[in-house]
C-alpha cells in the first residue's frame, strides 16, 4: 500500500493488447527508442504503474520529451511515435 492507503497498480495493459508489469518495461539502459518500448511507457505512466518522475528518472527522458510521445500517440496513434513521419504528421494538423 502507498501512503494514501490504496494498492499500488501492479499490471496494466499495454499497446499490444497484453498486460504489462514493471518487468516487460524496457530496461533503464535503453538507448534506442522504437515505437512499441515508447508506447509501453506512455501506456504505463498513463496506467499509473510508473509515475511520469518515475518514468523520466528511471529512463533519462525529460518532461517534454514523455510529453511529445504521449502527444503523438493521441493525434496519430502509434505511427505517430515514427521519428522519421514526425514532419509528415505535423504538416497535416488542423
Amino acid at each position: 500500500m502507498n501512503e494514501l492507503g490504496a494498492a499500488k497498480v501492479v499490471n496494466v495493459i499495454g499497446p499490444n493488447g497484453q498486460s504489462l508489469t514493471l518487468n516487460d518495461l524496457p530496461p533503464p539502459s535503453t538507448k534506442r527508442w522504437v515505437i512499441h518500448r515508447k508506447a509501453e511507457v506512455v501506456a504505463a505512466v498513463r496506467g499509473g504503474l510508473l509515475t511520469l518522475e518515475e518514468a523520466c528518472s528511471r529512463y533519462c527522458l525529460s518532461v517534454e520529451e514523455f510529453i511529445s510521445w504521449q502527444n503523438a500517440i493521441e493525434r496519430n496513434g502509434l505511427p505517430g511515435l515514427r521519428i522519421t513521419r514526425t514532419q509528415q504528421y505535423r504538416s497535416t494538423r488542423p
